[in-house]
């Protein structure tokens, strides 16, 4: 009987959502495989009361990892996978999920199959797909190594509706004396999810022409409701224009919202890489030669200037009450 370890999303106060859907894709496995799942909490988090589908829920005593370390964080975890013998490790492939998996991968002398948007089980063993350049093409891969180790796309996988009491242990483990530790990160917009968690992603590019521009598309972010949240792309953020945490792209966050509207966004492949999972992609540009148009659902060839506040007037207007 396979164990399979799902770890959840380690910083924060709260799980987020990225965390249940790694439990739920870890039920999943488990139940193809006649397996048994477990949820990993480190951190400061409190464990969910209620999670889907899972065996048990480990959380790990919190002294010393109330804030993200890195070389911290990838021991203890690569000491857990050993102890609950664990046979395949998931998490999500958030900034944090990919380092800290590559981290414990390189302790246990691993392989590891990252940012995957979904897996099967057959004969021959569990197969992950994996997008790769930009999502032009899809693989199919198998990692030979033990424990299997993945990271997994957010909104990659739904997360489970079905809840029980969780099976709560508490466990202590050896930590080393940390050489880095995440002493604060930047906040994100207020009453707004985090970009990787976002139904609807609105991204801003040069062709905004400076952060003074911004508030055409916070407008657009508004219009669009409370599921909505801003983004960039790699030199808007470079430039400081934005924070380093709205960056998507393949050096950035990688997203797949239902959908993503990139405003004065050429579309470079290194941006592409990180938003090809989106349900639906709306690209707004005045080069009729953008690369974005080549893997926009809907192309708005235009000024931006022009056409986002006629976009965000025309949300407005059908979510008006009295709009008929």
């Amino acid at each position: 009987m396979p164990t399979i370890l799902a770890v959840a999303e380690p910083l924060g106060e709260h799980l987020p959502a990225v965390s249940f859907e790694t439990f739920a894709a870890a039920a999943t496995l488990a139940a193809s495989t006649c397996g048994r799942a477990e949820a990993l909490i480190l951190g400061a988090q409190a464990p969910p009361s209620m999670v889907p589908g899972l065996a048990k829920t480990i959380v790990v005593d919190r002294e010393g990892l109330s804030k993200y370390s890195p070389d911290v964080y990838a021991a203890v975890l690569a000491q857990l996978v050993q102890t609950r013998k664990a046979d395949v490790v998931l998490m999500a492939a958030t900034a944090t999920g990919k380092d800290l998996m590559a981290r414990a991968a390189e302790f246990l002398d691993v392989s590891l199959a990252q940012d995957c948007t979904g897996f099967s089980v057959e004969d021959r063993g569990i197969t992950f797909t994996r997008p790769l350049y930009g999502g032009k093409i899809v693989a199919d891969v198998r990692v030979k190594t033990r424990p299997i180790m993945a990271t997994l796309r957010p909104r990659s996988i739904l997360p489970g509706t079905e809840r029980v009491p969780a099976d709560i242990e508490l466990v202590q483990v050896d930590r080393p004396a940390p050489h880095v530790t995440v002493e604060a990160a930047a906040p994100g917009l207020a009453d707004r999810p985090a970009v990787t968690e976002a139904r609807t992603v609105v991204s801003g590019g040069r062709g905004m022409q400076g952060p003074q521009h911004w508030s055409i598309l916070e407008a657009l972010v508004d219009a669009l409701g409370p599921d909505a949240t801003l983004a960039c792309s790699l030199p808007v953020s470079d430039l400081g224009w934005r924070p380093g945490s709205e960056h998507v792209g393949q050096t950035g966050r990688t997203i797949a919202p239902d959908l993503y509207i990139a405003c004065g966004i050429s579309g470079a492949i290194q941006h592409v890489a990180g938003i090809s999972g989106s349900k639906c992609i709306v690209a707004i540009n005045k080069d009729p030669e953008a690369p974005i148009f080549k893997i926009a659902d809907y192309a708005i060839v235009g000024d931006l200037f022009e056409v986002v506040p006629a976009l965000t007037a025309a949300i407005s207007e059908l979510q008006e009450p009295d709009h008929h």
